[in-house]
């Protein structure tokens, strides 16, 4: 009994983890994140920091094609070798296939969308010209908003989601917190009234 426990336990973590690894791995590496200051500091506004959320929705919906492998793997488990490992490894990954796909039809949406990417040039549109809200407009994306570096107005109200640069507090903790929030921000941004 404690075997078959183990080995489901071992497959869905396998089936868990393989989905996540173009967000896990893709997004942390070293030239991937030349263009941003490290973690936790705000981060500017502009054409890399919207690449990187396209690149992050595309490494998201990538994961589907991933979750294939421990599908087919888990099945043919299940009918040829270990019941318990490929039934760990088919009930999380495709757990993973369907909170994808509910997406699609309602509920929450994406923590990276090409809304997402599309409002933040919007926004650093809007710091350019007369409508610009000081002098030297410098936006950034913080934890909870995007607020001019020089005169601190807060130009957009938008929780910013896990955006594959490396943490501060190491590799092994930053890839556990993306595994358990799956890249969804930690925080939200408080109304004021």
């Amino acid at each position: 009994m404690i075997q078959a426990i183990l080995l489901f336990s071992l497959g869905s973590f396998i089936g868990h983890v393989l989905p996540r690894f173009p967000v896990l791995l893709l997004s942390r590496g070293r030239g991937f994140n030349v263009h941003f200051p490290p973690h936790p500091d705000p981060v500017p506004l502009g054409p890399h920091l919207n690449q990187r959320v396209l690149h992050l929705r595309t490494f998201y919906w990538l994961g589907l094609i991933v979750a294939l492998i421990p599908l087919g793997v888990g099945f043919a488990s299940v009918r040829w070798g270990n019941s318990a490992f490929g039934f760990g490894l088919w009930l999380s990954s495709g757990w993973l296939v369907l909170n994808r796909l509910q997406a699609l039809i309602g509920g929450q949406k994406p923590p990276w969308t090409r809304a997402m990417a599309e409002q933040l040039q919007v926004v650093m549109d809007g710091t350019k010209g007369s409508l610009a809200c000081c002098s030297w407009p410098a936006p950034a994306w913080g934890m909870t908003r995007v607020r001019c570096g020089n005169c601190s107005k807060v130009l957009h109200k938008a929780a910013r989601p896990d955006l594959g640069r490396k943490r501060s507090d190491g590799r092994i903790v930053g890839m556990l917190r993306l595994l358990v929030s799956d890249g969804y921000p930690m925080i939200h941004p408080i109304e004021e009234e």
